[in-house]
């Protein structure tokens, strides 16, 4: 909700607290489980990722940069979590002004976005998606899904 921000602190805050707790009623979904020493590897990229993270201060519900434009960061930036977004996570294709065309979050194929308001990803985890102001259209391939706005 960018409140930190309210109070002239980064949107971005850093450290051990609880994971996965309720947010406004809404039970957390897991994206991914990684564990052992793979999730040992990992940990120092994306604990780097996240300090690198450019948008600490400015934070805007729509279209971004936001809570869902974070782990799209880090996504691109540590491909191999494979990590893909649910189509309703709104701000996860804001990009950069000036960045048009990037890496989808899995790492599977390429992304075209226009600060998250119009776009087209094209990837082997997350299929198509065509981004229409936010709101995604799109199919995923394995398993077979039809994405809609609002419904995921």
């Amino acid at each position: 909700m960018g409140w930190r921000n309210f109070r002239g602190l980064p949107a971005l805050s850093i450290a051990e607290d609880i994971p996965d707790r309720n947010w406004f009623n809404e039970v957390p979904r897991l994206l991914l489980d990684i564990r052992g020493e793979q999730a040992q590897a990992l940990i120092p990229k994306i604990d780097k990722a996240a300090k690198s993270h450019p948008y600490a201060y400015p934070y805007t519900l729509w279209p971004g940069p936001n809570s869902n434009t974070f782990p799209a960061y880090i996504a691109r930036a540590v491909p191999e979590l494979g990590l893909v977004l649910p189509s309703d996570a709104v701000g996860k294709d804001f990009l950069p002004r000036g960045t048009f065309f990037v890496k989808a979050p899995s790492g599977t194929g390429y992304q075209f976005s226009v600060v998250g308001v119009f776009g087209l990803l094209i990837a082997k985890k997350e299929g198509v998606e065509i981004n229409l102001l936010g709101l995604v259209y799109g199919i995923r391939f394995a398993p077979f899904r039809i994405l809609l706005p609002g419904i995921g």
